[in-house]
């Protein structure tokens, strides 16, 4: 028996497109990882837009991400990608800095309902935070998709830059080469200082200087 593939069920679109509403749906890639930006991203479709294949970008293969990544371009009526330095998620923390990141995008796309993926925007009235939205939002996976994608290709840049950190296999985040290569190599510039295993790191180094 073939598995029926993952569709979202864009029940807020549909509601909000009958009354002639247009939708944002927002949301990041990057909140996790050690290094890196965090990417968020908006995606506002025509009022109708239906497509199965945009689906939560975690759930789909690189490959697809990509071809979609080119599609969504073409049929949004709007997007917009805002990345995150390193710098201002030490600055803000990385839950402010993905908060401010959404609000800039809703502020920069013209929409009568904003949907993110359970990030609330304190003072916008249009904004509906769904839990799991990436999975029942095809704006809001829309957004997922163009965050990811471009989220990858920039930690594939960093990879070239420092080939020894293993950037392109795990895009910054803890995973056991990662952790291995902050304590064999030390931090980069692209590294998230008050992220935990990243701060304990610099805190040795610091005491060696000492």
């Amino acid at each position: 028996m073939m598995k029926q593939k993952n569709v979202c069920p864009n029940d807020y679109e549909h509601d909000a497109w009958a009354q002639g509403k247009l939708v944002l749906g927002i949301d990041e890639a990057g909140r996790g990882p050690l290094a890196g930006p965090l990417v968020a991203a908006g995606v506002l479709f025509p009022i109708g837009y239906e497509n199965p294949e945009i689906y939560d970008s975690k759930s789909i293969s690189e490959k697809k991400r990509e071809a979609l990544f080119e599609v969504i371009k073409e049929d949004a009526l709007y997007y917009e990608i805002v990345i995150v330095s390193p710098e201002e998620i030490d600055r803000w923390n990385i839950y402010r800095a993905d908060q401010r990141a959404f609000a800039e995008i809703a502020q920069l796309i013209p929409a009568d309902v904003v949907l993110t993926d359970a990030m609330p925007l304190e003072g916008d009235a249009r904004v509906i935070p769904l839990v799991k939205g990436d999975r029942k939002s095809v704006s809001i996976a829309a957004g997922s998709i163009l965050a990811k994608v471009t989220r990858d290709r920039i930690m594939k840049e960093y990879d070239v830059l420092y080939p020894q950190y293993g950037f392109a296999k795990h895009k910054g985040y803890p995973t056991p080469q990662h952790l291995a290569a902050i304590e064999e190599y030390g931090i980069t510039e692209i590294h998230r200082k008050s992220f935990g295993p990243v701060a304990a790191t610099q805190m040795k180094l610091n005491l060696f200087d000492e």
